[in-house]
């Protein structure tokens, strides 16, 4: 299963918004086949580690990282072809909650006569699928807010200086992220500060959509975002329903998409259930303090990843992560779960799951 596991996970980027899957088929005590989900509409694990073997598979036990699919979707059910290949014994770790699956998969191999047991190194097979399972049952998109501060919690110094707080080897995962991560969310005031691109620039990535968060559509014509629109995919998220505005955005390929209000503001939780309509299953937010704290005051952030760099910089003018007005008890703090911490060069990667809400 571990190695199952590992195969799963190369699959990273490319199978949104379906889940990261890897399996493996032994024989004999020897393994005979393997294979993982690789991309959106191909093959799943089971079905590329099986056609990919010569081998016959009769009797045979298969070690899959998620339930086996019953339904027909992109491609035929899995439980189907683990039956016809005569495979006696289902290992899975991961409990599909798909309603077209949700135990169907499991059931239907038992009623086939193949022995099947559930739960081998599932907190292991769950940790690939957080995206997967938060968008399957919800529908939206799962949020990762990430944000760089020094070791005094600055992400900027007083003159709005940030480039860069941390060191090469942190800011090569944030790409790795980008990559992993179907689209990137940054508002508007970071796109007139900073001109940012917002793409991976990880070799042979697969790029995030761009989001902007501006209510107002005061995104520049001539910035990099609208600029390059028609290479990368980019949407502007707005209240602002000016078609004059709205249209001159129409001829560099840019989306605008027209959200519910909250305090003349883009709703989130609208916003959201949009990006979910459109098939985008998980964003990662890299917005200024103020799109931090409207996030976290609006609920949607379900992972924060935090980067810390060995500086300090002072100043009480200097931003920090998440601005707004804040909270006034400090009993009404958004609480965080630490998952791990990691040390990638001289920066410290803390990442945490929300566990409660503002």
């Amino acid at each position: 299963m571990r190695r199952a596991i590992a195969l799963a996970k190369q699959g990273l980027g490319w199978t949104n918004p379906n889940p990261l899957v890897g399996c493996v088929i032994v024989k004999n005590g020897e393994i005979v086949a393997e294979g993982y989900h690789e991309k959106i509409g191909g093959w799943h694990a089971e079905r590329n580690a099986i056609l990919h073997c010569k081998e016959e598979l009769s009797g045979a036990a298969a070690y899959v990282t998620l339930e086996p699919c019953c339904h027909h979707g992109r491609t035929p059910p899995c439980s189907d072809l683990l039956i016809e290949r005569g495979i006696k014994k289902v290992f899975i770790g991961s409990s599909d909650p798909n309603p077209l699956v949700a135990g169907r998969g499991a059931s239907q191999l038992r009623q086939a006569g193949v022995e099947v047991v559930e739960g081998l190194l599932k907190d292991e097979c769950d940790a690939l699928n957080p995206i997967f399972f938060h968008y399957i049952q919800t529908k939206r998109p799962y949020v990762l807010m990430k944000y760089a501060m020094t070791a005094d919690g600055k992400i900027a110094t007083s003159t709005g200086e940030s480039k860069w707080i941390t060191g090469e080897l942190a800011r090569a995962r944030v790409q790795q992220t980008r990559h992993q991560y179907s689209a990137i969310m940054v508002g508007v005031d970071t796109v007139l500060a900073d001109n940012p691109m917002l793409n991976s620039r990880m070799p042979n990535a697969k790029q995030p959509v761009r989001i902007v968060c501006d209510s107002q559509l005061r995104t520049p014509l001539d910035c990099q975002l609208v600029q390059t629109a028609k290479e990368y995919r980019t949407v502007i998220a707005t209240v602002c329903d000016d078609l004059r505005k709205i249209e001159q955005f129409r001829p560099f390929g840019v989306e605008v998409l027209v959200c519910k209000a909250r305090n003349k503001r883009v709703d989130l939780q609208d916003l959201l259930q949009k990006l979910g309509d459109m098939q985008i299953d998980s964003l990662l937010l890299e917005g200024g303090s103020s799109l931090n704290f409207s996030a976290l005051e609006s609920g949607i952030v379900n992972r924060v990843h935090c980067y810390i760099a060995p500086k300090l910089v002072g100043g009480k003018q200097a931003k920090t992560p998440i601005g707004g007005e804040g909270i006034q008890q400090i009993d009404q703090a958004v609480k965080l779960k630490l998952k791990s911490t990691e040390l990638i060069g001289e920066d410290i990667l803390l990442d945490y799951v929300v566990i409660s809400h503002l």
